[in-house]
């Protein structure tokens, strides 16, 4: 079998395992980067429409989930946003902040893709495409890796940045946590996170023609009080159930069997504009009365399951109110999620406990690092887990 001896292999050529090869690259290691997709960056290349949401002006230690939630300041505060965003300008890469802090290309995610894979050339990294791992195994201070095309790499520091269970379609599994276990790594619960909801058939029937229909909410848990969140963002009804990036946050929260509560129209008092209206004029129809505050169809809708037609006098107020409740605290329990298939990222993953929050080393097993997605530390959407990628990577680069 043929071999070969490197400082550094790096498994997974995404946003954190790129980062972390360029910076040991600099430092004159060896490194090798493989990865079994045909391309570079498939989650870079897909993220923000295609232009990339690179990262969050906003970055804090409080945009992120894990069993412990201080372990990412380190690689946070040490590789910023501002020290990213310096590297896509040096690049020539332009770029636009949008709502909510979340900073994306002015023309195309493949800029930021490209811009790292100069970054590697310059730093003397090979990169290998589809190519995969077959197995690996402890050789005293070092790694043995057998590839899947019949060659045998020795390395001092093994790198996995392999990511999540997340958008299976690209490839994505849980290999990285199976790496992890091998050498008696805790890995916490695994679920879809940044994910649409669902509901049960009977209220989709129900809801059906609003499927398209988009509104401006909050969304809160009702549900563990340890994972109490609210988010004020858009929220889009589909035909399974609820998407929009309201949602999308909220289900890093939410679990199953618990309800959640929406309120389609923030800061407005519904009840109290409907009476006002009924005084004003009483002729009109309630769902016309209640569709100048929310998108008509769904006026016509929450009316409908109401039980409420005709005209605004002839309702009494109470049922007015009532109707208000729905629209200001719509309480409504999803089913389950769209799951992996779509879910931006995974939540959960290779135990903190377990590793070095100033290098990502694990703490038994010297020269072993995991960085990103793999590790269990989960942005909120809008460029943060894109920004954890790059801080992570950079912090395992400047020791492995």
């Amino acid at each position: 079998m043929k071999s070969s001896d490197l400082d550094v292999l790096i498994v997974g050529a995404g946003a954190a395992g790129m980062m972390c090869a360029i910076e040991a690259g600099k430092r004159g290691r060896r490194v090798r980067v493989i990865d079994h997709a045909r391309a570079p960056g498939e989650k870079i290349r897909i993220s923000g429409g295609g232009r990339c949401n690179f990262t969050n002006l906003g970055t804090s230690g409080a945009n992120f989930l894990s069993e412990n939630p201080r372990f990412a300041l380190s690689a946070l505060k040490r590789f910023t946003q501002h020290d990213f965003l310096k590297m896509v300008e040096r690049h020539g890469i332009a770029w636009h902040e949008k709502t909510l802090n979340q900073l994306f290309c002015d023309d195309s995610a493949k800029q930021i893709i490209r811009m790292l894979t100069d970054e590697l050339k310059a730093a003397g990294v090979t990169l290998s495409l589809s190519l995969g791992v077959k197995a690996i195994a402890r050789d005293g201070e070092r790694f043995t890796v057998d590839l899947d095309d019949g060659t045998r790499v020795s390395t001092a520091s093994l790198v996995v940045a392999t990511g999540g269970k997340s958008i299976p379609k690209m490839g994505a599994t849980g290999w990285g946590y199976d790496v992890a276990r091998q050498f008696d790594l805790r890995v916490t619960e695994t679920r879809p996170a940044l994910v649409p909801l669902t509901f049960e058939p009977g209220l989709l029937e129900q809801l059906k023609p609003l499927a398209g229909v988009a509104v401006d909410a909050v969304v809160k848990t009702t549900g563990d009080k340890a994972r109490s969140a609210s988010f004020t963002e858009a929220m889009l009804f589909t035909h399974r159930g609820l998407s929009g990036p309201s949602i999308l946050q909220i289900s890093s929260y939410w679990r199953e069997g618990e309800a959640i509560t929406v309120d389609m129209a923030p800061g407005e008092d519904v009840a109290a504009r409907l009476l006002a209206a009924k005084t004003e004029n009483g002729k009109q129809a309630v769902h016309t009365a209640l569709g100048h505050i929310i998108p008509r169809r769904l006026a016509e809708v929450v009316c409908a399951r109401e039980g409420l037609s005709g005209k605004l006098a002839e309702v009494g107020d109470k049922k007015l109110r009532a109707m208000a409740e729905t629209v200001n605290a719509w309480t409504v329990k999803p089913v389950g999620s769209e799951g992996y298939r779509t879910a931006e990222v995974t939540l959960g993953g290779v135990d903190t406990a377990a590793l070095d929050q100033q290098t990502m080393e694990a703490k038994s097993v010297p020269g072993l690092f995991f960085i990103g997605e793999v590790v269990d530390v989960t942005g909120w959407l809008g460029g943060y887990n894109f920004q954890w990628a790059w801080s992570s990577g950079w912090a395992a680069g400047q020791t492995c």
